[in-house]
């Protein structure tokens, strides 16, 4: 198969919308191609996501409707043709019109409609399923685990009773990697060294087995617990456009998606031995094909980052490889794994070459037995260190995020833990998050060395100053967001994206002040990227679930 395959062409977009410095763009300025006024019955609604997909393509433009209930679609945005509507608003279907069609240098009226959604269910967040269904935080907490491969609208449908759950779905379940999707599942070979092993895990099942019963359809006809919807965008959650790019696979799970300095979109596709390339300006995508290092392993990539010298590095998961690719010559170089630990629990989701420019070295991490690696790029060496060795408790290595001098902080996703990893000296330190049972999951260096990051299980942004080694938190509405990663942009804001909610919060961390931006459609949020080369900030994430990559770009 050819390193690179051109395997799509999307169609370009003339132009991009933003508020600069010296105020509206000419795109604003030139006003409206396609609007319009959202209602149901008499009621004018704000907060109405509108998107237009022009007829033939693959490219989807959103805009939200004001106060007014009027939304509004920028020249810019749309080209002359002929484009399918939909909507989302929870609790509400289209009633029409659906088709409109976008005349060049005038302006298109279609009043929008909305009836009464006939099937709401099916309109739920993985956050509104577990507000409604009943049970204490303990019981729903459970189902954070399932998220990452489907929502939780799939074992609420089922009709599974307990003992099925117990011995038929849960155990399978386990069976499957974390990048599997229910159209590419695939099997692990060994489990991870530091997970509940024995009777633990079978109380565990017993727990999650007893509770679905109790709220899937097994013993009733419908749910016997009524739907608790989050209100819809308000103020300046709905002065925003949203461009969402499909992918030409539902298999592509575009996890991580970063912007390079050439503007070019990269992404690490989870579940596919490929590395992925939008160019936004021409439309283009295409796809550099991964050597398998262990054939017969699960495929696929999590992790990318760049260094100093704009190469793109990631770990090849299962294939227990740490790979780096050179975008101007378009080649891969890679250092698998050798030796004991290359064991078939091996799984490198994070290569981390932010601070390699310091020594030359590029930290990693391995989920297989709670590990970190240091890679030293000149000689090809690869050191190991196991902070949790000879500890009790289960303990995740979740990512490994350098500082401006080389030394590497980690995340312990199975506590409540950030540790740091001394390059000179190798020693290890924790430090605990005042929020218990916090699950801290992605994050990001900031350039003051303060390490921001997504707690899990905790609702909350994170930020660890390293020179003061002092934490502070923000918490993260709705309960039940989940926040993944953290990044902050060129103004301070720090950025998030929820894995459950559909939502990206943009936090000032001065006033506490947030903004929650919904999506345009169900979205399994990870990795979160900021493009600080335009004014305002533009916000990029992959739909690791819906083979799409989204760009979010406030007005304000």
């Amino acid at each position: 198969m050819s390193r690179r395959l051109v395997v799509a062409s999307l169609i370009c977009l003339l132009g991009v919308v933003g508020l600069t410095a010296a105020g509206p763009s000419v795109a604003q300025q030139a006003g409206p191609v396609l609007t319009g006024t959202v209602t149901a019955g008499p009621e004018a609604l704000e907060g109405v996501l509108v998107s237009a997909r022009k007829n033939g393509s693959t490219i989807t433009v959103t805009v939200v409707s004001g106060k007014d209930g009027r939304y509004s679609f920028p020249a810019a945005k749309l080209e002359p043709g002929a484009y399918v509507l939909r909507i989302r608003a929870v609790g509400y279907d289209l009633d029409g019109p659906t088709q409109v069609s976008v005349v060049a240098d005038k302006t298109t009226t279609a009043d929008l409609t909305l009836r009464a959604a006939q099937d709401i269910a099916s309109q739920l967040t993985n956050a509104e399923w577990l507000a409604s269904m009943p049970g204490t935080d303990v019981q729903k907490g459970q189902l954070l685990n399932c998220v990452g491969c489907h929502t939780l609208s799939r074992p609420l449908n089922s009709k599974y009773t307990a003992d099925e759950f117990l011995t038929l779905i849960l155990p399978r379940m386990q069976g499957y990697v974390n990048q599997s999707m229910p159209s590419h599942p695939q099997l692990r070979h060994a489990e991870r060294l530091r997970e509940e092993r024995g009777d633990q895990r079978v109380q565990i099942y017993r727990g999650v087995a007893d509770y679905l019963a109790s709220i899937n359809l097994s013993s009733h006809p419908t749910w016997s617990f009524e739907f608790k919807t989050l209100p819809r965008p308000t103020g300046a959650a709905t002065r925003v456009i949203y461009t969402e790019y499909d992918l030409p696979r539902e298999t592509i799970e575009p996890h991580d998606v970063i912007v390079d300095v050439n503007g070019m979109v990269w992404y690490s596709s989870f579940g596919e031995q490929n590395l992925g390339k939008l160019d936004p300006r021409t439309g283009k995508l295409t796809e550099f094909a991964i050597p398998e290092h262990k054939p017969g392993f699960p495929t696929g990539l999590l992790g990318l980052r760049s260094d100093p010298e704009g190469n793109l590095w990631f770990g090849n998961m299962y294939q227990a490889t740490i790979a780096r690719f050179d975008p101007k010559t378009e080649t891969f170089k890679f250092w698998p794994l050798e030796g004991e630990e290359n064991i078939d629990a091996a799984q490198i989701n994070m290569a981390s070459p932010q601070s390699s420019g310091v020594d030359g070295k590029v930290w990693a991490q391995n989920n297989g037995f709670a590990g970190i690696h240091r890679l030293d790029i000149a000689t090809g060496k690869i050191e190991t260190f196991e902070p949790f060795k000879g500890m009790s408790g289960p303990h995740n290595i979740y990512d490994v995020i350098p500082d401006s001098g080389n030394n590497v902080y980690f995340t312990d996703f199975r506590q409540r833990h950030i540790g740091r990893l001394d390059a000179k000296t190798g020693q290890i330190n924790l430090y605990e998050i005042p929020t218990p049972n916090s699950a801290p999951r992605r994050g990001s260096m900031d350039a003051q060395d303060r390490l921001w990051f997504g707690e899990y299980r905790g609702d909350r942004i994170g930020m660890f100053d390293t020179k003061k080694e002092e934490f502070r938190e923000w918490q993260i509405p709705p309960k039940w967001s989940s926040p993944y990663d953290v990044v902050v942009d060129k103004n301070g804001d720090a950025w998030t994206g929820s894995m459950l909610s559909d939502q990206v919060t943009r936090l000032n961390p001065v006033t506490g002040a947030m903004v929650n931006y919904l999506l345009p459609r169900s979205t399994n949020i990870r990795r979160v990227f900021v493009d600080n080369s335009t004014t305002p900030v533009s916000f990029w994430v992959g739909n690791n679930h819906g083979a799409s990559i989204v760009k979010v770009e406030p007005l304000e």
